[in-house]
């Protein structure tokens, strides 16, 4: 039975998104924005405003971000049909659509703030939706990292008050850039899950299939990438670009290879998520932020795809999440098999898939550039380690014997999660060529060697080589090596276990030096022996009274006397 609440929100979302895409390209071929003020109230001479861009890439955001909220939650209607709070899953996702509405929305930051906190709050309440014991610890660890890149906002917004307001498009010539820049960079490196921040976004898989193809591969992750992209102008003068340049690479480089030694199916993808974070933070910062824009909606597109044909194949397999447990889905799910490969190849950049255009224009754009050759290496290792764990997800999935239980019974009679993956999944073939045509109207002469042109494909054909190899490979010897590639570089244990206990050892020892030490000393105990011993005295005096009254009164005595 389909639940009508789902059916009525996705509809809503959908219209919201055709009428988006069409403003959109209203926008881009009459080269017009459109800015709106709304006064809210006004408290003796000060003005409350809240205002509202809409130009070609907020409408263009919003119309994505609309477009897979519909399909998520029609998808939700069938995956999660036996759940008994699923009205309530449904307002929590619509709180979320409405949260990144307004954070595209906002070219202010007070009313920014509003949306980016609220994706943080909201995101925990998906990340810990089924109540147990791993989900809370994820969505405290998801919760806390944000709170990072929400301190960051704040300490931003207090920074504007010496501009007088909070309209950041109207300062762009009189920002002080080096002390702001590090405020938005780190919040965006929070909330995109960048080095060194990286250790929530896998933990964040312990929400629902559906809110991870919502909220951990299209739209939550990239909100940092996007808020990057708003203050372009300012980034690309920042004196410190460098370093963080090389942390998204790095980014890139560590989920590639975390995720060629993982096994599990929802982390193997969110990895694949982090790894094309990195290619979004990294050309900004070499100067082009339409390209990252461009590759953040196809990723976008053809994630979520990948993530809700990864919900099916986990449904049918009883919640089971290992890739080694999987085998033969190429013949006993051929729709689903289909449709995953379709995303897969996609996120490869296999010729003429949508992540093509925007990873090969990438690419030819970091090649035609001065760019170091440190830089050009990492990403083409970043390349060949997409190829390799996409290309070992497939293979272990589909191609080899089916390892699971003998009488269990794999079936793809779920309608709606296959029409919602199916469109996605036409998408993930045309989008790349749609919004080519749509956001690039003029042509970008790329001039490059053909060794440079042919050096991305070979990258991706050995790491489609190297991953057909290593999926014979079921298990893996854990030596330090492996340990530390596979725990994402110990950024988990850094950021929560080391700090937890070196915290743990500071507050013990805080705790006997001073608390029961000389604060105690000097403090409460202090003051009662110090009153004990004055009480003491006192005591004396009173219990000897008649004897100090002789002693004084001979004293007198002896005193007159001697005068």
């Amino acid at each position: 039975m389909m639940n009508k609440l789902s059916i009525y929100f996705s509809f809503i979302l959908m219209f919201t998104s055709i009428i988006m895409l069409m403003v959109s390209i209203y926008l881009i071929i009459n080269d017009n924005s459109i800015l709106i003020e709304w006064m809210i109230m006004t408290i003796n001479t000060c003005n409350i405003y809240m205002t509202m861009i809409f130009d070609f890439m907020s409408t263009m955001f919003l119309s994505t971000v609309t477009f897979i909220s519909s399909i998520v939650i029609f998808y939700s209607s069938s995956y999660m049909m036996n759940d008994k709070t699923i009205n309530r899953f449904i307002y929590i996702v619509m709180m979320f659509v409405l949260s990144m509405i307004l954070l595209i929305i906002s070219p202010n930051m007070i009313s920014l703030i509003l949306g980016w906190d609220g994706l943080g709050l909201v995101s925990y309440c998906l990340v810990i939706y089924y109540q147990n014991s791993p989900s809370n610890n994820a969505g405290m660890l998801t919760a806390l990292m944000n709170r990072i890149g929400d301190v960051m906002i704040l300490m931003t917004i207090a920074w504007m008050l010496n501009f007088g307001s909070w309209n950041f498009y109207l300062f762009f010539d009189k920002m002080n850039f080096n002390n702001m820049m590090i405020l938005i960079i780190i919040a965006s490196f929070t909330k995109s899950a960048q080095m060194p921040f990286s250790s929530w976004l896998p933990a964040a898989m312990a929400a629902p299939t559906p809110v991870s193809a919502l909220v951990h591969s299209s739209t939550l992750v990239t909100a940092g990438v996007y808020l990057m992209i708003r203050f372009n102008y300012i980034i690309i003068q920042f004196e410190h670009l460098n370093m963080f340049l090389m942390l998204s690479m790095m980014t890139m480089i560590m989920s590639g290879i975390g995720a060629n030694l993982e096994f599990d199916l929802k982390k193997i993808i969110a990895l694949s998520t982090l790894s094309q974070l990195g290619i979004m933070m990294s050309i900004i910062m070499i100067g082009y932020p339409m390209l990252s824009f461009f590759h953040l909606i196809i990723h976008a597109l053809f994630k979520a795809s990948l993530f809700l044909c990864a919900g099916v194949i986990i449904h049918n397999f009883n919640n089971n999440q290992d890739i080694r447990m999987m085998g033969c889905l190429s013949y006993q799910m051929p729709l689903t098999s289909t449709m995953m490969n379709i995303a897969n190849l996609s996120l490869c950049g296999i010729p003429f898939m949508s992540g093509f255009y925007s990873k090969d224009l990438i690419i030819e754009t970091m090649y035609s550039n001065n760019i170091n050759m440190l830089i050009m290496m990492m990403m083409c290792l970043g390349i060949g380690l997409t190829s390799f764990y996409s290309a070992r997800l497939t293979f272990f999935s589909m191609n080899t014997n089916y390892n699971f239980y003998k009488l269990g019974s794999l079936s793809e009679k779920m309608d709606n999660m296959i029409k919602g993956m199916l469109i996605l999944t036409i998408y993930s073939i045309i989008s790349g060529s749609l919004f080519s045509w749509l956001m690039f109207s003029e042509y970008m002469m790329i001039i490059i060697p053909m060794e440079s042109k042919m050096l991305t494909l070979m990258m991706v054909m050995m790491g489609i080589w190297l991953g057909y190899e290593v999926s014979n490979f079921s298990k893996l010897k854990m030596n330090m090596i492996n340990e530390f590639m596979g725990s994402m570089w110990y950024m988990k244990q850094m950021s929560t276990f080391h700090n937890q206990f070196m915290l743990f050892n500071l507050s013990i020892k805080f705790q006997k030096s001073i608390d029961l030490g000389w604060g105690e000393y000097y403090g409460p105990q202090g003051i009662i022996l110090t009153l004990k011993y004055f009480n003491l005295i006192n005591m004396k005096i009173i219990e000897n009274n008649f004897k100090i009254q002789m002693i004084s009164f001979l004293m007198w005595m002896l005193l007159m006397w001697k005068i």
